[in-house]
């Protein structure tokens, strides 16, 4: 059983390839605050809006001296398409073996129609310039959850 992150703890490394197959690691991002949100799917209503309320919020993220980096288990050429069709001005990574969502503790099994699966649970960690978390949002509603991300990046 992998112990559940809490605010304090080293963030997981991670390395993945973004949507042109570069790698990214949160090592880039040293000296910058990161928000690391890990959503289910592209182009799907939920995260669709979640991404694009960032994408909003981009102005103040950036003078709160962060980045945003999206999450999903989608590929590089979904992610490519996801970016283009409603301009996201922020890297997705894709987690295709699954392993840094089990870092982070976010591959969980869910429910839907009465079927179970395992997928990713909506979550957003907020990771500060020293590695550490400073802010960990879990099963997000998503009217509202940019405001939340900021509060905690001014914090």
């Amino acid at each position: 059983m992998v112990k559940e992150l809490e605010v304090g703890d080293k963030a997981p490394a991670l390395s993945l390839p973004d949507q042109s197959g570069e790698p990214v690691s949160l090592k880039d991002f040293t000296g910058k605050q990161v928000v690391l949100y890990f959503y289910p799917k592209d182009d799907t209503p939920g995260c669709t809006k979640e991404s694009c309320d960032f994408r909003d919020a981009i102005t103040p993220i950036k003078k709160a001296g962060a980045i945003v980096l999206g999450v999903s288990f989608d590929g590089q050429e979904s992610h490519q398409k996801f970016i283009k069709k409603f301009t996201l001005p922020f890297t997705l990574l894709s987690d295709e073996d699954k392993a840094v969502a089990k870092a982070y503790g976010v591959y969980k099994e869910k429910s839907m129609y009465g079927k179970k699966y395992w997928g990713i649970e909506r979550s957003t960690f907020v990771i500060d310039q020293a590695c550490k978390l400073k802010a960990i949002f879990r099963k997000i509603k998503v009217d509202g959850h940019v405001d939340e991300v900021l509060a905690a990046l001014k914090a």
